[in-house]
């Protein structure tokens, strides 16, 4: 089966969903691994130009919300910058190398790769084992600021809940809300740019309390009570005939999110599909996704809802 090609904007910033599960049964990462994860997390965004606005590390997959930045608009200034921060003053700045860097630093595939094969050095030396670790390559979609931004970072930071690990999402540390409350965003990890002109919160505390909000009512979460997900939502799903809402895309498991390529409105895919010539960008039309009230650039099935 052919792989599915990855849709990458190199000219401007690009918002990605970045999925990875790993090649082990069960569920291989536990908290040492999870909070290993994490610190690599930190240390990478602090080196690569990207801002991270949401992530999950789950037991044996994680999901990654960023932002890229493109090397046009990184200065040799801005290279030697995250050089020192990488290397310190041990090893001096090469010019020769800044080229080189300025793409590497503003690369996803470059990003996703080094994150998936440190960590991978990481899990077989603890383990004492040789040989894969991750099951596929990463997938990613390419997400539309805004609207669709929020509810796919809404779609990340449930995946806890889903999962049946916790009750309220913020009391998973391992995800963007659980950071966000519970370490303050420590070190300043986390962007709280959504992209939402219509929310208009200059401040960032603002932001954060009306994202939660937001949350807790397309999630249907609550501080008294269990989170967990009706499994009468995934029966009613099956129908053939049913008709999605919000909430159950962002309860229910939705490959929109993973395997969709491109999501957002609908020009937008349309206009992202026509930059990237894709065969029939100008005949195809996106796909409606019901719920969400976004498009998808590839058509796929509704039979996934575990």
């Amino acid at each position: 089966m052919p792989r599915s090609a990855r849709f990458i904007l190199d000219d401007r910033p690009a918002v990605y969903h970045v999925m990875s599960r790993t090649a082990l049964d069960g569920y291989p990462f536990g908290d040492v691994e999870k909070d290993y994860f994490l610190a690599l997390l930190k240390r990478l965004a602090r080196v690569y130009f990207c801002e991270i606005l949401g992530f999950a590390i789950m037991g044996n997959h994680f999901h990654l919300l960023v932002r890229m930045t493109p090397a046009a608009s990184v200065s040799e200034e801005n290279v030697c910058e995250r050089f020192k921060r990488c290397y310190g003053d041990t090893i001096p700045f090469s010019n020769a190398r800044c080229a080189e860097l300025q793409h590497k630093w503003t690369s996803l595939s470059e990003f996703v790769g080094e994150l998936k094969q440190t960590f991978s050095r990481f899990y077989n030396k603890r383990h004492r084992r040789r040989g894969t670790l991750w099951g596929e390559r990463y997938k990613s979609v390419l997400v539309e600021d805004g609207r669709t931004l929020v509810h796919c970072l809404a779609y990340i930071d449930l995946n806890p809940v889903r999962a049946g690990l916790v009750r309220r999402p913020e009391d998973y540390r391992w995800s963007s809300i659980g950071y966000h409350l519970q370490t303050n965003n420590r070190d300043t990890l986390l962007s709280l740019d959504y992209g939402l002109v219509d929310w208009n919160f200059d401040d960032s505390t603002e932001r954060q309390r009306h994202y939660r909000q937001y949350l807790y009512e397309v999630g249907e979460c609550s501080s008294d009570t269990d989170a967990s997900i009706d499994p009468e939502i995934a029966e009613r799903a099956r129908q053939a005939d049913y008709t999605y809402t919000l909430h159950d895309r962002l309860r229910l498991r939705t490959r929109w999110f993973t395997d969709a390529g491109i999501i957002g409105s609908k020009s937008f895919v349309s206009r992202i599909a026509r930059e990237l010539g894709l065969p029939g960008a100008d005949t195809r039309m996106p796909k409606h996704v019901s719920g969400l009230e976004i498009y998808s650039l590839r058509r796929l099935s509704e039979k996934l809802f575990s």
